[in-house]
């Protein structure tokens, strides 16, 4: 019987970990633990899209840049509402993470940005980021993750179908 359940549970391990679903659970560097990571499937010709996650590191640090073999370029950026206009910059000193702190990338916020997309991010694949973290002695740490695309985060309910009158019983 203890056999059978090492054997399922190692079983559904690979399997997780095979087909990118690993990614959405915990993964660890030194002093940084990524939690919930995804990135936004794209349509043919679309160029850019975001990633997402969250971030707590044990020590404060910083993420300090990103990259992808399906980017020609990756920034770390932040949306903001100033003057009732939404603006979006790249983060040139890094995104500060600090110690104990869940810091969550998401849509409308902090978010990795990928631009000049080699190709189209279909849904239910994986890619592959690097991230590098830069504690508060100076020392870099390099991470690479293997996030699954999705329309939505994994895990959230999907998106309301959209209804037209003929939808609602309204005929014409």
């Amino acid at each position: 019987m203890k056999l059978k359940l090492l054997c399922a549970t190692l079983t559904f391990t690979l399997g997780l970990a095979c087909t990118g679903l690993y990614a959405q659970s915990a993964q660890s560097t030194q002093s940084v633990v990524i939690t919930d990571a995804w990135v936004r499937a794209t349509v043919p010709g679309q160029k850019a899209t975001g990633a997402f996650m969250k971030l707590t590191a044990k020590e404060s640090t910083k993420l300090v840049a990103v990259s992808s073999p399906v980017a020609a370029v990756v920034e770390i950026h932040e949306m903001k509402v100033d003057n009732d206009i939404m603006q979006m910059r790249a983060m040139q000193d890094g995104l500060d993470l600090p110690a104990g702190k869940a810091v969550e990338l998401k849509p409308g916020a902090y978010h990795v940005m990928l631009m000049d997309l080699k190709e189209t991010l279909t849904k239910d694949r994986t890619i592959r980021l690097t991230l590098i973290f830069k504690d508060t002695k100076g020392v870099e740490s390099k991470t690479e993750i293997t996030l699954p695309v999705a329309t939505t985060a994994p895990g959230s309910a999907p998106a309301a179908p959209r209804m037209g009158l003929t939808d609602m019983g309204h005929k014409h």
